[in-house]
C-alpha cells in the first residue's frame, strides 16, 4: 500500500506526517536522515482525514492541552523493533525511561544497544515518544530530530532537569 503525506509547521521545525491507509505510518523531521524510515514513494495528500487529525492532535500537544495521542498507528519493522516501539507507547507524559529500562520491559535486559538502535529508527516520533528515552546517567542522547528538539519536547512535558550529552 502506498503512503500519503502532509507537511506541518511546528515548534520543532517542519514535520512530515505520513499515512498508510487509515493509519499513521511516520512523522518525519525537517532534516531527516536518509533511509532512517523506509516508506517507499510518497504522494502529497494535504486533506487526508487521518493526517488532518494527526496535525490537530500535534497542535494540541504543542499547545500543552494534550498528553496522549489517539491515533491508529502502523509500525513497520522487525519484531524486536515493534516491541521497542510498543514499549515507548507505555511511557507516561512527563516521565522518562532509560534504554536499559526499556530492554528489561521487553524481556531482553542485555539488549540495551539494540533498544537504542530501534529507538533511533522509530518511524512515529513524538506520538511514540522516543524523546522520553534517555541515557542511564540522565543525559540526553541521540535523537532523530536533534538534541535541541528532544530537550524542547521534554521541557514541554515538564522535564527540565536533563543535561545534553554531546
Amino acid at each position: 500500500m502506498s503512503c500519503v503525506f502532509k507537511k506541518m509547521a511546528s515548534p520543532v521545525g517542519q514535520l512530515t506526517l505520513v499515512a498508510r491507509g487509515a493509519k499513521l505510518a511516520a512523522i518525519l523531521w525537517e532534516h531527516e536522515r536518509q533511509n532512517r524510515v523506509r516508506l517507499g514513494p510518497l504522494q502529497e495528500a494535504a486533506e487526508h482525514p487521518l493526517l488532518l487529525e494527526t496535525e490537530r492532535q500535534l497542535r494540541e500537544y504543542f499547545a500543552g492541552t494534550r498528553e496522549r495521542f489517539e491515533l491508529e498507528l502502523d509500525f513497520v519493522g522487525t519484531e524486536f523493533q515493534r516491541q521497542v516501539w510498543q514499549a515507548l507507547l507505555t511511557i507516561p507524559f512527563g516521565e522518562t525511561r532509560s534504554y536499559s529500562q526499556i530492554a528489561r520491559q521487553i524481556g531482553n535486559p542485555t539488549a540495551v544497544r539494540a533498544v537504542g538502535a530501534a529507538n533511533g529508527r522509530n518511524p512515529i516520533s513524538i506520538v511514540a515518544p522516543c524523546h522520553r528515552v534517555i541515557g542511564a546517567s540522565g543525559s540526553l542522547t541521540g535523537f532523530a530530530g536533534g538534541l535541541e528538539a528532544k530537550q524542547f519536547l521534554l521541557a514541554l512535558e515538564g522535564e527540565e532537569t536533563l543535561q545534553l550529552a554531546f
